[in-house]
């Protein structure tokens, strides 16, 4: 099997970006989510955290992504922002970023979704997609000037193991996070479809900017119908479906040669965590020396004005200051003016 022939060397093409961006502020957003959770069927195998605040909340973090990847990969191609009928307020109608709705990339009868995992699954097929390109989360910066060399080769793409415990080999759990039980349900497809000399690695993958082939995905869906079609069926992230770009697609590519792994400079960061002030303090000590980082927001019990949600962006505003282009001017200058620059509660 065959992907995309003769894969253009790293200066000969370029790299798009496509970032999935919730604001999950947004009372018409809300009402909409609120809906579909009290209309699920009570057999809905619900994953844990699948619907809670932190997953949706917008801290600012996709301004400072775009701020990141302008000062560490200014030569990137399109940008993509894939949102379920919003747009950031401070978004510049500028050259080069394109806001794309769910609506324009999924079947009207899988909607609404409040799963990455199965929106993720379709954003291969955005029109004029160059054929490699970054996806990331608005939770992922990149931390450092970014080599293509370290995240493409000819023959497919990088890709780094996390930090995470190791996954234990046993059947889907309930209680489990999706991650872990994304594995094993990768494990139990690379089983049933074995591939030659292939061992499976009980590890999750590093929250990352991800590259990715669109050939390579295009393949898997005509390979793995069935993995696809379970993703896609979800409303909310469910502990009993497969994760396509977090998991699977980077396991059947090391099985089948079109991935490499590599190892990274990375930091991952939890907002909820008791030492999340040190952590920051070392985030920004490593300004520049990272590949990459993740902020995930797991205050679930946040308020809007919460001390630890503001640390983020005091560290983020720190570490990125100066304003993308894709910010308008009159946001830019507010982002600047509303930080408090205190980095420290020490």
């Amino acid at each position: 099997m065959r992907l995309h022939s003769n894969l253009a060397p790293p200066s000969a093409s370029p790299i798009d970006i496509v970032y999935l961006w919730v604001d999950g502020n947004d009372p018409a957003w809300r009402a909409k989510r609120q809906q579909a959770a009290a209309t699920l069927h009570a057999s809905t195998r619900m994953a844990a955290y699948a619907n809670v605040e932190g997953r949706f909340r917008d801290n600012d973090e996709l301004r400072y992504s775009l701020r990141a990847l302008e000062r560490f990969f200014p030569n990137h191609g399109h940008i993509y922002v894939v949102t379920d009928a919003q747009t950031p307020a401070w978004l510049a109608a500028v050259p080069g970023i394109s806001v794309v709705d769910h609506r324009d990339l999924i079947p009207a009868s899988n909607l609404p979704t409040f799963d990455s995992g199965h929106i993720e699954s379709y954003i291969h097929r955005i029109p004029s997609l160059s054929e490699r390109y970054f996806y990331l989360n608005d939770d992922v910066f990149f931390g450092a000037p970014v080599v293509l060399d370290d995240w493409f080769w000819p023959g497919g793409v990088c890709v780094a193991w996390s930090d995470e415990p190791l996954v234990s080999d046993e059947p889907l759990r309930p209680d489990a996070t999706a991650l872990d039980n994304a594995c094993r349900r990768s494990n139990q497809w690379l089983r049933a479809h074995p591939v030659p000399g292939y061992q499976h690695t009980f590890r999750t993958f590093a929250h990352a900017p991800r590259p990715m082939c669109k050939s390579l995905l295009a393949t898997l869906e005509q390979v793995a119908p069935d993995m696809f079609s379970r993703v896609r069926s979800t409303v909310f992230r469910a502990w009993d479906k497969p994760a396509i770009v977090s998991d699977f697609v980077l396991r059947w590519a090391l099985a089948h040669g079109y991935a490499q792994l590599r190892e990274y400079a990375h930091q991952y960061l939890c907002t909820s965590d008791a030492d999340t002030t040190d952590d920051l303090d070392q985030l920004v000590a490593r300004n520049g020396q990272l590949a990459f980082f993740c902020i995930n927001d797991t205050t679930d019990d946040a308020l809007p004005h919460d001390p630890r949600l503001a640390r983020v962006r005091d560290a983020l505003q720190h570490m990125f200051p100066v304003a993308s282009r894709f910010e308008t001017q009159q946001n830019a200058q507010a982002s600047q003016a509303g930080s408090s620059n205190t980095l420290s509660t020490r």
